[in-house]
């Protein structure tokens, strides 16, 4: 069949405000060309002369975020959906009446929310799971598919990470050590601080800060020594549904790994206490003092930063649109005020409304060589001797 000629004529515009002079809104005008194009293959097909000329303006409005598949942009202002896990108080949990109906709540989503109020970025706060945001080793496949555009409160570590993500700048200092759980016997760890794990067995919390290549980078603080290399590093398989963190204290506890691999806050925090909706074995994390303890506290060889706001895929730009405004939040009332709601003061950056004798006491901050605690305590101090 032979095909006659046509044409169409396409005016691009740059910017969404020529759209108001126009009189067309962007979606009508697109739509207007999308069926302009349709008829004019159609006439040609059927062996007609498209005539006259049809003028359709199509709208090339510049980026205001990075696309998502199924996700309308923002138009007049940035649009960013920030995902986070429920199982990690006080940082990202579930919020339960009067705080939230039961929506997704935390440290992270209330700075978020404050800072895209302030600086007139539209936020939307989601759930995944912390795999789909980072796992075992490499970026998580809902983060790298383009689900949303970052997930929340990850610290930004050394490492793998740097990879395949780029991190914001942080929302607290570096309040996130690392540290080393071990089995305790009557008070007694079953290996102590002294140890240089040489030819022990560790296990990591898979998709978690400190990750497992991390240990290497770091200072055992009883012997002011790295530790030796010949560990073996345990990097178990999260079965759906279960929790990173019981999984990596279930295979300690049962004697598969003579030490766990964590934050060093992490115990602390998985203590279940009235007002917490639990998603982590509680009876399991009640042992701490008992059953298991802290060997070593107050790492910090691992990060650059502590924890941040976003986690996005590398060469995103979303740490381009948070920053700025990130920045500008943090001078405010409102950041102390969150602050203070989730007792976070002392790991927050202080600005003018802080008050001056604010300062960090926290125990897991400290290095094992500086602790006054026992086992007893969740943190045993370095042998004396």
């Amino acid at each position: 069949q032979k095909y006659k000629s046509f044409s169409v004529e396409l005016v691009g515009e740059l910017n969404h405000m020529a759209w108001l002079k126009h009189g067309a809104p962007p979606r009508r005008v697109l739509l207007g060309g999308l069926l302009a194009l349709a008829l004019a293959s159609s006439a040609s097909g059927q062996g007609e002369v498209c005539s006259p000329a049809m003028e359709v303006e199509i709208a090339t409005t510049a980026a205001r975020e990075p696309p998502l598949p199924g996700v309308f942009p923002g138009t007049e202002r940035p649009k960013l959906i920030l995902a986070q896990d429920i199982d990690w108080p006080p940082y990202a949990y579930l919020g339960v009446p009067p705080e939230s109906d039961f929506d997704v709540a935390g440290f992270g989503h209330d700075v978020a929310h404050g800072m895209g109020d302030l600086c007139g970025i539209d936020i939307t706060t989601v759930q995944t799971a912390w795999d789909d945001c980072w796992n075992a080793g490499k970026i998580g496949d809902k983060l790298a598919s383009g689900h949303f555009h970052a997930c929340m409160t990850f610290t930004h570590t050394m490492g793998q990470r740097n990879r395949f993500v780029e991190f914001s700048w942080g929302i607290l200092q570096s309040n996130k050590p690392a540290g080393l759980l071990a089995r305790v016997s009557n008070g007694v760890p079953e290996v102590n601080g002294m140890s240089d794990l040489s030819g022990k067995t560790i296990v990591d919390v898979v998709g978690w800060a400190p990750t497992s290549d991390t240990l290497a980078m770091v200072e055992n603080k009883c012997t002011k020594q790295r530790f030796a290399t010949d560990f073996t590093m345990l990097t178990p398989e999260t079965p759906k549904g279960q929790n990173p963190n019981d999984v990596a204290l279930k295979m300690l506890l049962n004697g598969t790994a003579d030490a766990m691999w964590v934050y060093a806050d992490q115990a602390k925090n998985y203590q279940c206490v009235e007002g917490v909706t639990p998603e982590w074995d509680c009876d399991m994390w009640a042992r701490w003092k008992t059953d298991f303890a802290y060997i070593q506290t107050g790492l910090y060889g691992h990060v650059y930063n502590g924890t941040t706001l976003t986690l996005s895929k590398k060469g995103s730009g979303v740490r381009d649109i948070v920053n700025p405004c990130l920045q500008k939040f943090m001078e405010t009332k409102a950041y102390y005020d969150i602050c203070v709601k989730h007792d976070l003061v002392a790991a927050c950056y202080p600005n003018a409304h802080f008050p001056a004798s604010e300062a960090s006491g926290y125990t897991h901050e400290k290095p094992t060589s500086e602790l006054t605690t026992t086992c007893a305590d969740g943190y045993c101090p370095c042998p004396s001797g």
